[in-house]
């Protein structure tokens, strides 16, 4: 729980499907359910429920019609009364176990709907768009509703390769700094959220039970070149970016490129594999990249109890564990289990681009 919590320590869950929560009866067979929420890869849940009866061995949930593909799964977690809703995804497999020695289990899992653009490959062209315009198409193709924020720059040519939809967008989005989110039935093309406020603290002191985190200046750069050769413009293009275009240091004293810069002096990291149309293209990209290597500097793992305001895509921070490592994190992965024991545990990733 987040500091200052006096919820009680009970935890609970409630599984929703086509909108209607399951029965009582299905709750007390759900052995272990899991949500693992990522800004890198579609966010998935998972749960396992004995599939048979135990008096009239009846193995009526392997063929029960609510654990169909394609079914709409609201997973909600939580303490006591007070739950909330960590996924609302699409049953994409599943997977049944039969032993001697304990009741078979039927496992359900599934995605978030981003797990859409992960099927079929497509070679087109989108002329005269920017990346956020490329963004709400491809969404709105796959029954999304789209909230792009703009990213200002018209592009001439952008192909797109044999490639699905998701590796498509996503190298877009890594491209020009940004990433895409899906809430439900919005998706989200946006910049990465490392510059936003934190949104709860944790620590030993409070509800932290482990956390290990890793400073390196390998791979850190103090400065990222963009060269190309602009067709429209008949010249070269050159963007750049370098200490002080940070989207934020998020509180640190240092950010990656000051601190490599300090230590062993100067490394530029020249990109010249992406084709650029234009300066203001070249710009974006620098910068993109550079925020990128950057968001590298730190990067750390921890495990406490069940929060389900910790998520990815989000901005926490971390207390007491040192002045280098104690701060603000963005959280790129957040995996929510509980147990049918009752217990409850956030397992999660962060990265941090200063100290």
């Amino acid at each position: 729980m987040a500091e200052g919590s006096t919820e009680p320590r009970v935890a609970q869950i409630d599984v929703l499907i086509n909108g209607s929560p399951v029965s009582a009866e299905v709750l007390g067979r759900i052995q272990e359910v899991a949500v693992e929420d990522s800004v890198e890869l579609p966010s998935m849940f998972t749960f396992a429920i004995s599939s048979w009866d135990a008096v009239h061995l009846n193995p009526s949930w392997v063929d029960d019609d609510r654990f169909s593909v394609g079914n709409v799964v609201d997973i909600r977690m939580g303490w006591g009364d007070k739950l909330s809703s960590l996924i609302i995804g699409e049953i994409t497999a599943l997977e049944a176990e039969f032993t001697g020695s304990a009741l078979p289990l039927l496992n359900v899992r599934g995605y978030d709907r981003r797990h859409r653009l992960q099927r079929g490959r497509k070679t087109r062209t989108f002329l005269q768009k920017k990346d956020s315009d490329i963004a709400a198409q491809i969404g709105r193709e796959a029954g999304l509703t789209v909230k792009a924020t703009d990213s200002s720059v018209s592009l001439d040519y952008v192909l797109q390769a044999a490639q699905t939809d998701w590796e498509f967008l996503r190298e877009r989005a890594r491209l020009i700094g940004y990433e895409v989110i899906v809430n439900d039935k919005t998706m989200l093309f946006r910049p990465i959220g490392n510059a936003q406020r934190e949104i709860l603290k944790i620590g030993f002191e409070y509800d932290m039970s482990e956390f290990s985190a890793r400073l390196s200046t390998a791979g850190q750069a103090t400065e990222v070149k963009v060269q190309s050769w602009s067709v429209k413009e008949k010249k070269a293009g050159l963007g750049d970016s370098k200490a002080g275009d940070e989207v934020s240091t998020m509180g640190g004293q240092s950010s990656g490129a000051a601190i490599t810069q300090r230590a062993f002096g100067e490394a530029i990291d020249v990109v010249i594999d992406h084709p650029v149309a234009a300066q203001a293209e070249a710009d974006q990209i620098a910068k993109g990249r550079f925020n990128e290597l950057v968001l590298e500097l730190v990067t750390g793992e921890g495990v406490c109890s069940g929060n389900t305001d910790l998520r990815a895509g989000k901005v926490i921070k971390i207390d007491g564990v040192g002045r280098r490592f104690s701060g603000p994190y963005y959280v790129t992965s957040a995996v929510h289990r509980v147990t049918a024991a009752g217990d409850y545990i956030t397992e999660f990733a962060v990265r941090r681009n200063a100290s």
